[in-house]
């Protein structure tokens, strides 16, 4: 009996070593690595895949004159980069522009201002071709991207939040514009930001 109990107790404390030992990870991973590629943010600064490394951050792809998803997402943003400095967790905020003719620095600056956003870590993208847009966006972040049809301006492009990691590989994707799971990405950046 005493022999059985000593047992039990020490099962009990092995489990708990286990459990404070055990690493918070991000379940179902995605493992896709981001091309090298060169843009300029809002500031007209010249910004490659090299200045994030060492930096987790989290990516979309929108255009200012877009009338559906793009103002959602981009509050969507605003919330989560709010929830992410309450949180205190270091993160770096990317939004490729898929209309870089008319998305010149100044206008996607006052975009993201007009809206909340805090450009000290959130650079807006653009100054490249379409093309070159729709390949990172295709090819990286298997998301599509289209220049609009005739006679319309709306480009067409995904609507999801990517976590990429201080490697420059997109670890998870998330809704960016309905249900967006706040908490959940606020749980993993900071698994990751902890990692560094």
């Amino acid at each position: 009996m005493k022999r059985t109990f000593i047992a039990s107790i020490c099962l009990i404390f092995v489990i708990i070593l286990s459990a404070c030992g055990s690493e918070k990870t991000i379940p179902d991973k995605l493992d896709w690595k981001v091309q090298d590629f060169e843009a300029t943010n809002q500031d007209g600064e010249t910004v490659s895949l090299s200045d994030l490394k060492g930096k987790v951050w989290i990516a979309d792809f929108i255009f200012t004159s877009c009338t559906s998803v793009c103002p959602p997402m981009t509050a969507n943003m605003v919330k989560l980069q709010d929830k992410l400095k309450e949180a205190d967790v270091p993160v770096e905020i990317v939004s490729f522009s898929v209309d870089p003719e008319r998305d010149t620095p100044d206008v996607r600056k006052k975009y993201i201002t007009e809206r909340g956003g805090d450009l000290s870590n959130w650079s807006f993208f653009g100054d490249y071709a379409f093309d070159y847009v729709k390949e990172i966006s295709e090819s990286s972040f298997k998301s599509m991207a289209a220049k609009p049809p005739e006679g319309n301006d709306q480009f067409s492009h995904g609507t999801s939040f990517f976590l990429v990691n201080q490697e420059g590989t997109i670890v998870k994707k998330y809704s960016g514009v309905q249900e967006v799971p706040y908490d959940t990405i606020v749980e993993h950046a900071k698994i990751l930001a902890e990692k560094e």
